[in-house]
């Protein structure tokens, strides 16, 4: 039947479609700003930043030539140099002095910053040289050996110690890869391991500190270090063939950034590391490094109603989150 009550007239029908193609002028006008914009401050950051990489483009190509030459083209020796040596240092560098800081208490402009309050003041100094012997151990039994691999692999895909440096762009690319592709085989790799048949056996050593400190982030049981610590960092350089520059500079990237995610401080103007100290707290949540596969399969839900997530930011001045975001007071229990 023509009219009925469940019949849009013609009349009727007209401002919907109007109101339907305002609303999509509306999203479309604000898409095509927004990804305008998006792409001018991208298009500026780039240039600036590749007119610095030019500036010294030619000075880091020439203390390249002249390392290159030194070693006389020794792929080994520059390999080695690049993917173990620098990063190595760069560890203990920042580790030695974490380590002082957690032994000692001093600076106290440093300890300010601590997150866990009350725990590691200071460190048990047992416990923390059977955690330095342990990452020796990883690295010199494990590390090495598997860079050895590693090199025989890049150098059979290609000529990882060509004279030439990457392109400054190319290195974005590259490191925004390694990035996703760690994040991918970390999360993974690490909820495996907290399997409970898996957990009691291997990663329980490293969730022996429930507070942790820089050193502990390779203090692990030795099967955990080759497939959470090693393959995802190692894994992308070699399918990828990069330069031993840009995997000497992702590897130092990648033993700062586990440094500080289990220094357990909260430093103005770094990365938080409020994220991974809260995994160390309640070793169900926060499994990843960037966060994205934890929002995926929602094992930060626990961690996003806490005053540690409220502090999960960037701190851009002096004053110790502790103090400005406080934990809430606790509960007393009734008599």
């Amino acid at each position: 039947m023509m009219g009925g009550a469940g019949t849009v007239s013609p009349a009727e029908r007209y401002p919907q479609k109007s109101q339907l193609w305002g609303l999509l002028k509306k999203t479309a006008f604000v898409l095509g700003s927004g990804l305008l914009i998006f792409a001018a401050i991208r298009n500026s950051l780039t240039w600036h930043l590749q007119r610095f990489w030019g500036a010294s483009g030619d000075f880091w190509q020439a203390q390249w030539g002249k390392l290159h030459h030194y070693y006389e083209g020794s792929e080994w020796a520059l390999f080695f140099l690049g993917a173990g040596l620098i990063p190595s240092f760069t560890f203990w560098f920042f580790n030695g002095i974490l380590m002082v800081i957690d032994m000692t208490e001093k600076p106290s402009f440093i300890t300010r910053y601590r997150i866990q309050l009350g725990k590691n003041s200071p460190v048990d100094s047992v416990k923390l040289l059977q955690a330095v012997l342990m990452v020796l151990f990883n690295q010199l039994f494990i590390s090495y050996p598997m860079l050895i691999v590693m090199h025989y692999i890049m150098q059979w895909r290609g000529n990882p110690c060509s004279t030439e440096l990457p392109t400054f762009h190319w290195v974005l690319l590259e490191l925004s890869i390694f990035a996703l592709v760690e994040e991918i085989l970390f999360y993974y790799s690490h909820r495996l391991f907290h399997h409970p048949k898996l957990y009691k056996h291997i990663h329980k050593k490293h969730h022996e500190w429930t507070a942790p400190v820089g050193v502990v982030s390779l203090y692990a049981h030795p099967l955990e270090h080759i497939f959470s610590n090693m393959l995802p960092v190692m894994a992308s350089p070699i399918l990828m063939g990069s330069h031993v520059a840009t995997v000497m500079l992702w590897f130092c990237l990648a033993v700062l950034s586990t440094t500080i995610s289990h220094c357990g401080y909260h430093l103005p103007f770094l990365p938080s590391p409020e994220f991974h100290d809260f995994h160390h707290l309640k070793f169900n949540q926060c499994y990843g490094v960037l966060g994205l596969l934890d929002h995926l399969h929602a094992t930060d839900l626990v961690f996003k109603q806490t005053k540690a997530y409220e502090r999960h930011l960037l701190l851009l001045n002096l004053t110790p989150l502790s103090k400005s975001i406080p934990d809430s007071p606790k509960k007393h229990q009734g008599k």
